[in-house]
């Protein structure tokens, strides 16, 4: 409805003389709606001295708006062929594990470590995307443990160049809680011991936030702090470290990583070899908090 109303407004004086109708312009939030029609009531006023009662009956074209035509949306995720959501919690897919390795010293404060899970090409993710972990066993309610979701850290043809397997970098929670009790968290202790040749339950891939830019000559800037830097290992690994038919990345990477400490820094000879190979386009620098003055 508009802001404002038409009103044919007659006004009668307390002496009976009359005045011609008039328009005039209504505030909405002074009309009264009732069944049968619109009214609007004022106070009484006065001009000289003559009293005036104001009444005003309003009425309007229709009594439903038109309402606005429904746009269709087009699902982007469609149109980029990003598949999204192909297994979940209740069917999940259950791949192996082929890698599992620290990869930060055993000086580091924390565990972060590097593994490789098999799907046989049933989770076609892009980078950028996530996938979920079901860790095995029952939670303190008996019930299976909830989905977790991770980044992922390898390109959409992943580790092994064969669009069958599917990295995450985990760092392993461990804490003291307030009664002084050591918690592990659930799911990243579970990641962390897989040996090889485990089964593990996955679900998604999720996601299309983070996609790759489609313009090879961009400039990326990433900025990670610990396994933060999954979905940028990915990235990188496209750009630098794979051909593509349809794809050569010309443009600036630049990435920032902070870490605690050097012996907690992630995936470090890997962005060596690229700033060797493409010292151009790829740029990397690092923020130690406990070891850098500034």
């Amino acid at each position: 409805m508009a802001t404002t109303m038409n009103a044919a407004v007659s006004l009668t004086s307390s002496n009976s003389s009359s005045f011609p109708a008039t328009s005039c312009a209504i505030a909405p939030e002074r009309i009264r709606f009732t069944k049968g029609a619109f009214y609007y009531k004022s106070n009484n006023v006065v001009t000289g001295k003559r009293v005036f009662s104001i009444k005003a009956q309003i009425t309007t074209e229709t009594d439903t708006p038109t309402p606005a035509k429904k746009v269709e949306k087009v699902s982007k995720k469609n149109e980029e062929g990003v598949i999204v959501n192909r297994y979940r919690p209740k069917e999940p897919y259950t791949g192996k594990c082929l890698l599992n390795t620290k990869i930060t010293a055993d000086d580091a404060p924390g565990e972060t470590w590097h593994m490789v899970f098999s799907h046989q090409g049933e989770i076609p993710y892009r980078e950028g995307q996530s996938v979920g972990v079901i860790a095995d066993g029952i939670d303190k309610n008996g019930k299976p443990h909830k989905v977790r979701l991770y980044s992922i850290a390898s390109s959409a043809l992943g580790d092994l160049g064969n669009s069958e397997t599917v990295s995450l970098c985990v760092k392993r929670l461990v804490y003291t809680n307030d009664q002084g009790e050591t918690v592990k968290g659930v799911c990243s202790n579970f990641l962390c011991d897989l040996a090889p040749g485990s089964d593990v339950k996955l679900t998604g891939p999720v996601g299309k936030e983070m996609l790759m830019p489609k313009d090879p000559n961009a400039t990326v800037i990433m900025l990670a702090t610990g396994t933060g830097i999954a979905p940028f290992r990915s990235f990188l690994w496209k750009m630098f470290f794979e051909k593509h038919d349809d794809y050569k990345f010309n443009g600036l990477a630049w990435l920032f990583l902070g870490v605690p400490t050097t012996s907690s820094l992630l995936y470090q000879e890997e962005f060596d070899k690229m700033k060797a190979k493409a010292p151009e386009n790829f740029r990397v620098d690092y923020a130690i908090s406990r070891e850098q003055a500034n």
